[in-house]
């Protein structure tokens, strides 16, 4: 009996020891520093950025009252949200004559690019910040002696920073055209009902934008927080030793030119 049951003991302790090894091994001094703690700042952000864009929903909606008797007043809702296909976006706007009831109608406009571009970029800086992180974390002796992982984390950071710019602003320009076509009068602006007399037509609640206000906000502060990082990034790249190397390789040279100056005079 203790002889079977020692190879499963064993079996059972082999991936906690391989647990306790990966742990151990992990540098997590590295988030103390800035270039581990602002990754770790660019991880969250990036789940709050493409999670509070991607999992937007609002509603608009009006009212339609016939002047016809036989027609009670008719309430308009109109539900949309992330991708932003307005013009997928259907609704049954009444109609006041004795012939027909309603007409299928669509939202304006297609604001799909910007917000889908928004949130993949937030998607691939998640899975990003986190091979860093582990690469940081678990191989930072490869990191320090390859100079190739700085280099590329350098170019691969700059070229965040600059897509998250440009993310941020196209998103917020795309978010003010959507509150313009989401707009409770332009619902009833479009509505041809609503444009003669034997209809009176009123606006309803102007859609709760708070969430996709805050996505916006999100997206800048990726920019600001790869910006940021860029320089901590850029100290462990070679170029910025050998800048370094220049400076100390001048300075000794200028203090022994003084030297033999010095020397001279006397």
């Amino acid at each position: 009996m203790s002889s079977a049951e020692s190879p499963s003991r064993t079996a059972d302790k082999s991936p906690r020891q391989q647990v306790d090894r990966l742990l151990v091994g992990l540098r997590w001094r590295r988030l103390e520093e800035p270039l581990g703690f602002i990754k770790v700042l660019q991880w969250l952000f990036a789940i709050f950025a493409f999670g509070s864009c991607g999992s937007y929903s609002g509603e608009t909606g009006a009212t339609v009252r016939c002047n016809n008797e036989a027609k009670d007043v008719s309430s308009i809702i109109v539900l949309f949200g992330y991708p932003f296909r307005l013009h997928r976006v259907q609704y049954e706007m009444p109609l006041c004559d004795d012939e027909s009831t309603s007409k299928t109608m669509h939202l304006m406009g297609d604001f799909s690019a910007p917000a889908e571009f928004f949130v993949t970029l937030g998607i691939f800086s998640f899975f990003y910040t986190m091979a860093a992180l582990v690469l940081y974390l678990r191989f930072h002796n490869l990191y320090t002696e390859n100079k190739r992982f700085p280099l590329v984390d350098f170019c691969v950071t700059v070229s965040f920073t600059f897509f998250w710019l440009v993310a941020a602003a196209a998103w917020g320009k795309g978010l003010t055209d959507v509150k313009g076509a989401t707009r409770p009068s332009s619902l009833t602006a479009a509505m041809s009902v609503c444009h003669g007399e034997e209809a009176v037509c009123s606006a309803g609640a102007t859609p709760s934008m708070g969430l996709a206000n805050i996505s916006v906000l999100f997206g800048f502060i990726n920019f600001f927080l790869w910006a940021g990082n860029c320089w901590f990034v850029f100290k462990e790249t070679p170029w910025h030793g050998q800048g370094q190397g220049q400076d100390q390789g001048q300075g000794p040279s200028q203090e022994s030119a003084a030297e033999q100056g010095a020397v001279e005079k006397q």
